[in-house]
């Protein structure tokens, strides 16, 4: 096969396989994870359902997939606001305050995020989320932004569980003041 026809062929599916974790997504938020059916994914997404079963066995695997992508486009995002800066303390400030904002936006359906929470890709992402807020704790600690007195990765697992409040806050300003009383909990001593 030509190059080309090849590049056509991969794209298409990736546009299909895209088209079915939004209309998978849409359809969750409209009827509840309960009521969706592979019939009704196939049919918001334009596609017969033979075509649906040779991306997806079912529509918990569809539902992981669609979580998989926002959990990778997510990392994308703090990695972006991470290298906006070159200073090390306002690149950990930067990135702890746009992970505390993402936390704020839940899900509020308890079936969806206990099948959601419960897949290997959500542990892989907070080990890598761990990795990057620890290496900006280190950077920091070697600038003299932050405490040297307790390992980046004790201040790593601090900082994310200190967040996580963040998920029960409904405001902007109440993150930012979260951010800023986890941020000077890692500010070194002045003795």
């Amino acid at each position: 096969m030509p190059k080309l026809w090849d590049a056509t062929i991969e794209a298409h599916r990736r546009e299909v396989h895209s088209a079915i974790l939004d209309a998978t997504a849409a359809l969750v938020a409209d009827r509840g994870l309960l009521s969706v059916t592979m019939s009704q994914i196939a049919g918001r997404t334009g596609i017969g359902r033979a075509t649906l079963y040779k991306y997806f066995p079912d529509v918990e695997a569809i539902l992981l997939a669609w979580h998989e992508r926002q959990i990778g486009s997510h990392l994308d995002h703090l990695a972006a606001i991470r290298d906006r800066s070159a200073d090390a303390g306002q690149r950990l400030g930067a990135v702890l305050e746009a992970y505390a904002a993402h936390s704020t936006r839940g899900h509020h359906d308890n079936e969806l995020s206990a099948l959601l929470h419960r897949a290997e890709q959500v542990g892989h992402a907070q080990r890598k989320l761990r990795e990057m807020i620890r290496d900006l704790l280190a950077e920091g600690a070697s600038a003299g932004a932050v405490r040297s007195d307790v390992t980046p990765d004790e201040l790593a697992g601090y900082c994310l569980r200190a967040l996580h409040a963040a998920h029960d806050l409904s405001s902007t300003a109440a993150v930012r003041r979260l951010v800023r009383v986890t941020l000077a909990g890692l500010r070194p001593d002045p003795d």
